[in-house]
């Protein structure tokens, strides 16, 4: 079977999902005769037509804003943003309209906003951030994060099947250099359930994103060493905290690892849940593993040692099980 990249996986879901259901439309910014910033759409112009393909002004609140009317009219967009860091112009839109309108007027709003998120393409702080903590503390959204070319498809295509608002953060380093078979049309990877990418019984790794290649290449580091867990969480929110809770509790250690701020977000919910639902689980501290409280640098160098890399997740596991 021919393998597929990240991004090829998440051309064919959408490709797909437009193939089978004619409500499923795109818009955003160079989308449809560019292509995509990144190529994800390139070619969809020509097969779906600009009724489905639409060009969008750069103005991500009115993207955002059209798509939601469209969504309450029975219609299931998807939006891009060109760099996810650019949805902070559309957050009032998202939070306080998409978010709350099936709860203020009982308005359905299947629609989903994705973007390429995240470092190591040396694009600077305007063009490299993973702002999903900002969207974690909003009732009513559901954010996923894909970590594998499979789940890349398998929650695009199931988040565009969601009845609920999606945001979808996918991963730009993933783009070319992750591959795997051609996943199966029929794909849907459930929003809301973790995956366990590796069983171990010393220590427990929650990670998402790109974060959990790195995960896999510490565990594989430190086999000789320690049985290293390490659970994909998939999705963001909401949080599979009984997958969480059961991984901690085979390893009575963990260690969170995330590419955004250690300031708040993803990692900090799971660390919430361990310490209110799983502290007797514990046989050390938890461990938190994330990037400084600072803009993304653009000198390569900087943002080398900005993002957790392998040696530093390697250095903490360690410490946290004095291997």
């Amino acid at each position: 079977m021919a393998e597929v990249t990240y991004l090829e996986a998440i051309r064919q879901g959408l490709w797909e999902e437009m193939e089978r259901d004619q409500r499923v439309f795109l818009l955003g910014e160079d989308i449809g005769a560019y292509g995509g910033a990144f190529k994800v759409t390139d070619g969809f112009l020509a097969r779906f037509g600009e009724a489905r393909v639409i060009d969008t002004p750069i103005a991500e609140a009115a993207i955002v804003g059209a798509a939601a009317g469209a969504a309450h009219m029975g219609l299931r967009p998807v939006c891009e943003m060109q760099f996810i860091d650019f949805i902070a112009c559309a957050y009032d839109m998202i939070t306080n309209y998409v978010a709350t309108a099936r709860y203020r007027a009982d308005l359905a709003t299947p629609m989903v906003v994705r973007g390429p998120s995240g470092g190591y393409v040396r694009g600077g702080p305007f063009h490299s951030q993973n702002p999903e903590a900002a969207f974690l503390h909003t009732p009513g959204l559901k954010i996923v994060c894909p970590a594998t070319a499979r789940d890349a498809k398998g929650l695009i295509k199931a988040a565009i099947r969601d009845d609920d608002p999606v945001l979808y953060f996918e991963h730009k380093a993933l783009y070319r250099r992750l591959r795997a078979e051609a996943p199966e049309t029929s794909l849907r990877t459930p929003i809301g359930r973790a995956h366990l990418a590796r069983s171990g019984s010393d220590v427990t790794v929650v990670a998402y994103g790109a974060m959990v290649d790195v995960a896999l290449r510490a565990a594989l580091t430190l086999e000789d060493e320690a049985s290293v867990e390490v659970l994909d969480l998939r999705t963001v929110w909401p949080l599979d905290g009984d997958a969480i809770l059961e991984s901690v509790a085979r390893t009575s250690r963990v260690c969170v690892l995330q590419e955004a701020s250690s300031s708040i977000g993803a990692a900090g919910a799971v660390l919430s849940l361990i310490a209110q639902e799983g502290f007797e689980l514990l046989d050390a501290p938890p461990l938190l593993v994330a990037a400084p409280i600072a803009p993304v640098p653009f000198a390569p160098e900087l943002e080398d040692a900005y993002i957790p890399s392998l040696e530093r997740v390697v250095e903490e596991l360690r410490r946290l099980g004095a291997y």
